[in-house]
């Protein structure tokens, strides 16, 4: 019989938080938060019935740390990203919005803006926290990148202020959509198509453009 070494153990233990939260986050998309017994979250985590407890006080602060463990670090992906980019402003605004949609979008983390939307009023700490560590930071993401386009001259932006909100709606509007029942999007839905659609409206607006123009792109 093999005997799992201490540091194997180790690992194992400080893993622990890490599943129990994965395992949180699968159930909350499931059931809703309030329908969730932390008993049901220590079940589907493969843990006894007490161990979330020895990380976390009550189901309040799993939500929480299931916000600043797993959604929080996406952000940093962005900031990298539009700290090392090179290019256009333009194809930054279409890697933003893809890498949104393969680290959120496109994961079980896609269902938090319908969790916030249906249960976040009864936990206002939780929907706080979700709004000042997520929403602003991202907003403030694509603040930047619009500023930076406008500053270039290469993106035309008239109210800054509301533009931000207006270039998050689909996206979001999206991830609410695939985690409700009764669904929008085509069944046959494709993540690319959809964002590539997304960033040509926003991009080139509906209007008929001019032969020449075109061209010039």
């Amino acid at each position: 019989m093999s005997i799992c070494p201490v540091k194997c153990w180790t690992r194992r233990k400080e893993a622990r938080p890490q599943e129990i939260l994965e395992a949180a986050l699968v159930l909350f998309v499931e059931k809703g938060f309030a329908a969730t017994k932390i008993e049901d979250i220590a079940r589907a985590a493969g843990v006894t019935r007490g161990t979330p407890y020895l990380y976390f006080a009550n189901k309040e602060e799993i939500f929480k740390s299931v916000i600043r463990s797993l959604l929080v670090p996406q952000l940093a992906v962005g900031e990298t990203l539009l700290k090392e980019w090179q290019g256009s402003t333009r194809d930054l605004l279409i890697e933003l919005f893809q890498m949104w949609w393969r680290t959120v979008g496109d994961t079980s983390l896609s269902a938090l803006p319908k969790l916030m939307v249906a249960e976040g009023g009864n936990f206002p700490d939780v929907m706080a926290l979700y709004n000042e560590e997520f929403i602003l930071p991202g907003q403030g993401l694509i603040r930047h990148v619009l500023e930076l386009g406008v500053g270039r001259g290469e993106l035309v932006v008239e109210d800054i202020e509301y533009a931000v909100h207006v270039v998050s709606a689909p996206i979001v509007m999206a991830m609410m959509m695939k985690n409700t029942p009764l669904s929008c999007l085509p069944s046959n839905f494709s993540a690319e198509r959809y964002v590539q659609c997304t960033l040509d409206l926003f991009l080139n607006g509906l209007m008929a453009r001019s032969v020449d123009a075109t061209h010039a792109q």
